[in-house]
């Protein structure tokens, strides 16, 4: 038979994925964030048993998918480092607690400093290595504290240090 028909592929069980990439930075979470990877991942093992009982198991990425989206959340809740925002002083910004801020136009926004896997814009949630994390954190009220941009330097006053 020649080689041209050969499936060289047969007897692979899995298709190969990348690994999603872990962060090179401390997992610090909030209790909130390790719950939810908590959550994440029981929900992704049932996926993945929900997959298994399949009758037609012929496509087998999506069970590839699951497998490694679970190695992922593994690694993340090996790694977590919890802290929990109630015993955190509020005299300084730090990780877990929520900070109002007020720009030089008097706007006021209020970020809160979560887990890298938390973090979310559109909430104010904001990872502990991001500049503006990094700007605030140490701030006390009162302090000012600038955050280097590309469209340039912006000015922060802190006006109150709460806990989420």
């Amino acid at each position: 038979m020649s080689r041209a028909f050969v499936n060289e592929d047969a007897g692979i069980d899995r298709p190969d994925l990348p690994e999603l990439p872990l962060s090179r930075h401390p997992n610090y979470v909030t209790l909130r964030g390790l719950e939810t990877l908590k959550a994440r991942l029981a929900q992704r093992l049932e996926e993945l048993e929900a997959l298994r009982a399949r009758e037609d198991r012929l496509d087998k990425l999506p069970e590839a998918a699951a497998e490694r989206d679970i190695r992922w959340l593994e690694a993340r809740l090996a790694m977590a480092i919890p802290v929990d925002p109630a015993e955190q002083p509020l005299d300084a910004v730090a990780f877990g607690l929520a900070v109002l801020v007020a720009d030089a136009g008097g706007r006021e926004i209020r970020y809160e400093i979560t887990g890298e896997d938390e973090a979310d814009a559109a909430q104010g949630r904001i990872a502990p290595q991001s500049p503006l994390a990094r700007a605030l954190i140490g701030a006390a009220p009162g302090d000012t504290v600038v955050v280097q941009r590309p469209a340039g330097a912006l000015e922060l006053e802190v006006l109150e240090i709460s806990r989420p």
